[in-house]
């Protein structure tokens, strides 16, 4: 595995672990926030760059078009997901190297998106700070989760919720994420300055300057909702971006993640067609 000296210009930074997701049939199969959110992003144009970490034998050929920047690690982050949405299990059986502020090339520091994807707590929050001119876009799924002595992901608290999560501009997260708790959800909506919940195959709501909207999902035939989640978020933080306009951002996303579950893994990740039709809807 080789990488740059010096990495080329970007637009969209993704932090967070690539995961080695274990398959019924026992194969692998490249996952994570890193690899759903990135593919994403740069299906939607982006010039992306990752800053990820796993083991050496890692096959990170499904990311081709995306500049990598790799950590080093003696593991990979390896996942056995099984079930759907609210009822899925999660095991994890070995974490890659935690990130730091010092893994993130000087050259990255001045992109105008950046986004924290952690899936296992393995991004330091001090991070934030490298990035003061950037649309900082959480999705913090990983900070809520923690295995115990057998793999098994359980739902923790957070103690870096209420330090971090107040210096993003927009963050994504499931209502799952937090328990399902709506007192949660209201607790956050009033200190963040964007804040989307998804709702499994519902749809999504918007908190956004006091106001709440929620987009529902069109029905779909359910194959796989593995990566839904991440591919919304791309999708939302993208638009927002360009339009900064959060309603608009959520149509865009609800529409495409929706697309997303009617294909399985890595196929998933929205088409150019489907992409350009919900353009073409969001602004009808």
């Amino acid at each position: 595995m080789t990488q740059p000296t010096t990495p080329d210009p970007i637009d969209y930074l993704l932090i967070g672990h690539v995961t080695a997701d274990l398959q019924a049939d026992q194969s692998i199969s490249l996952g994570g926030t890193a690899s759903f959110s990135g593919l994403t992003a740069a299906r939607l144009g982006h010039n992306v760059g990752l800053v990820t970490s796993c083991a050496s034998d890692m096959a990170l050929d499904p990311l081709a078009g995306i500049q990598t920047w790799v950590v080093p690690a003696e593991k990979s982050t390896v996942f056995l997901n099984q079930g759907f949405g609210s009822s899925r299990v999660q095991h994890l059986y070995s974490s890659a190297t935690r990130i730091t502020a010092e893994h993130i090339p000087l050259a990255w520091t001045d992109c105008p998106i950046v986004h924290l994807g952690p899936i296992a707590a393995e991004i330091d929050p001090d991070i934030v700070r490298l990035f003061p001119n950037a649309l900082i876009c959480l999705t913090p799924q990983g900070w809520y989760r923690q295995a115990d002595e057998e793999g098994l992901v359980q739902h923790v608290d957070w103690p870096d919720e209420m330090t971090l999560l107040p210096q993003s501009h927009a963050v994504v997260l499931s209502l799952e994420d937090l328990r399902g708790e709506e007192r949660r959800v209201q607790e956050l909506a009033k200190i963040l300055p964007l804040l989307v919940v998804t709702e499994n195959r519902e749809g999504a709501r918007v908190f956004f300057h006091g106001e709440a909207r929620f987009f529902p999902a069109s029905p779909v035939e359910l194959v796989e909702d593995t990566g839904a989640g991440d591919i919304f978020a791309a999708c939302f933080f993208h638009r927002f971006h360009i339009t900064r306009d959060p309603w608009e951002a959520a149509r865009f996303a609800v529409q495409l993640s929706a697309c997303s579950v009617t294909r399985k893994r890595l196929e998933s990740i929205p088409t150019l067609v489907e992409i350009e039709q919900a353009k073409i809807q969001v602004l009808a």
